[in-house]
């Protein structure tokens, strides 16, 4: 499904990401979020993985160049089936445009509808809670490597999903081909 967005000026779409844009996302997220962010504790539990079915989207400007990416992923939360959402990205000339929330909302709605109940995140509180995130259900929760406890947000699509939720979050997500990700490359 795409959908035609217009935020100030700036048209774009939001649809699900391509194979071909691999390298374009690559190169994307690299502007957008600097040379460490493969060092992340979030990019642990997505290394050698692929998103949850489904629940890959682009935001491509009227020409088609790729201006923004969202991705949701399979993990164990500590018991609970659940989403990581990330990264979230948008070409850094197009920050303030609409495009970060549009996906946001995009994603959010897309994963309602294929029945998940928690999206987690690694992320700014007072960006995210525009979208009903909280540090509040992740507090029983923790990440494998290092992260800062106000930043790992949840939203609960069924209320009370987190309730029994505790522990270490795990990756439960499809697996990479190694081949096509040396091929991509």
């Amino acid at each position: 499904m795409t959908v035609l967005t217009k935020a100030e000026t700036i048209q774009f779409s939001i649809g699900v990401e391509r194979s071909d844009e691999y390298h374009a996302r690559e190169a994307l997220l690299d502007r957008a979020m600097g040379a460490n962010r493969k060092r992340k504790s979030s990019e642990k539990l997505r290394r050698g993985r692929k998103p949850s079915e489904g629940l890959a989207f682009a935001a491509r400007n009227i020409d088609g160049t790729l201006v923004g990416t969202v991705r949701l992923w399979d993990v164990d939360a500590g018991g609970t089936r659940a989403l990581l959402l990330g990264p979230l990205a948008v070409d850094p000339s197009l920050k303030s445009a609409g495009i970060g929330s549009a996906l946001m909302l995009h994603a959010i709605a897309e994963a309602r509808q294929l029945g998940h109940e928690v999206i987690l995140l690694v992320g700014d509180a007072p960006y995210y809670q525009r979208f009903g995130f909280s540090a509040e259900k992740a507090g029983a929760l923790a990440m494998p490597g290092p992260f800062e406890r106000h930043r790992l947000l949840a939203l609960e699509l069924n209320d009370g999903a987190l309730d029994s939720a505790s522990g270490m979050i795990a990756p439960t997500g499809r697996r990479e081909n190694s081949r096509a990700l040396k091929a991509a490359a």
